[in-house]
């Protein structure tokens, strides 16, 4: 580089590409603008004169931030712990357009957020650089001070937990897919005819103390009532995902991509038989969690110059 005016201008045409990086990172957007500014502080206080591929220098340099943020959360443990948080998200996303962070959530994959909190800092950074990014080891190697053995097997264990293994059949996990998904769409829209239709007669559903509002039931049977109560949570519905729960099919709900209740949820005939909310975070932190599905790479090339494409599902829009 000439100068740190060619420096700015190689900066900003990588700024979206480094956003993207880093909303899978953290998980949150304001977390990622932080981390994007930050990047450039750090890339102007160094002669960038003799970098051959200043794109992936700046990708390895929002690595490193990340890391950096990552590990000061985890000594914070930013999260929500109390449903009255959850409630006043839901009235403040619905007050929001349709550029807010739910959808930039949703558009990366809300369930791929979720898992993606319970990896550990190194894990994450290994994991999202190579298998969405394909960084090459060497360099997370660098990033995460590790030899490059250490960072593929980072990453390997990173993907096994992500990946999950499903307890069903792939044609029966599909099956059960379609009945939370409708499940979900009712839940959604308040449609209780839709609810009643997806409940068995002689649906259940249990909850931990944590999970309930007021002075609900831990338990409630009968399709009538549970689907009262779920049109009451309806604005709960909106960051509610089909995920894997201990390699069932349920559902994760997470505001901004922080799990805040996983729902067991049990089909027999083609239908939601049982629920079991769990919102005490000693049990959540217990539960097995991982995405339904991700899509296999295309193999394109990044915006950083590393050989990669990120999946369909996991590029959003407003992040490129």
């Amino acid at each position: 580089m000439d100068s740190q005016v060619e420096l700015a201008e190689q900066f900003d045409r990588s700024r979206s590409h480094l956003r993207a990086v880093a909303f899978r990172m953290l998980g949150s957007a304001d977390e990622a603008d932080d981390a994007v500014q930050e990047v450039w502080l750090r890339a102007s206080r160094v002669d960038s004169s003799a970098v051959g591929n200043v794109a992936g220098w700046l990708t390895t340099i929002v690595g490193r931030v990340c890391l950096d943020m990552l590990r000061s959360r985890r000594r914070r443990r930013e999260e929500l712990t109390e449903l009255s948080d959850l409630d006043e998200v839901v009235a403040h996303e619905d007050a929001t357009g349709p550029e807010d962070e739910m959808a930039l959530a949703d558009a990366v994959g809300l369930a791929l957020l979720v898992v993606l909190d319970t990896l550990g800092p190194a894990e994450r950074v290994a994991f999202v650089l190579h298998d969405l990014f394909a960084v090459p080891f060497d360099e997370i190697a660098e990033i995460l001070e590790r030899s490059p053995a250490a960072a593929k097997k980072l990453a390997s264990r990173a993907r096994h937990r992500v990946h999950g293994a499903a307890a069903a059949p792939a044609v029966e996990l599909a099956r059960q897919r379609e009945v939370v998904e409708a499940f979900l769409a009712a839940a959604r829209a308040g449609d209780l005819s839709a609810l009643l239709a997806v409940l068995a007669p002689d649906v259940v559903r249990r909850a931990d103390r944590v999970a309930l509002r007021g002075g609900a039931e831990t338990e409630v049977r009968g399709a009538r009532r549970v689907a009262e109560e779920t049109v009451t949570n309806a604005g709960r519905a909106r960051f509610a995902r089909p995920i894997l729960v201990n390699g069932a099919l349920g559902v994760a709900v997470a505001p901004r991509g922080r799990l805040q209740l996983v729902l067991e949820v049990a089909i027999d005939g083609g239908r939601v038989a049982a629920i079991n909310v769990i919102g005490e975070p000693t049990r959540l932190r217990q539960v097995q969690l991982a995405v339904v599905d991700i899509p296999s790479p295309a193999g394109s090339t990044s915006p950083s110059g590393h050989r990669a494409a990120p999946p369909a599902s996991l590029g959003e829009p407003g992040l490129r």
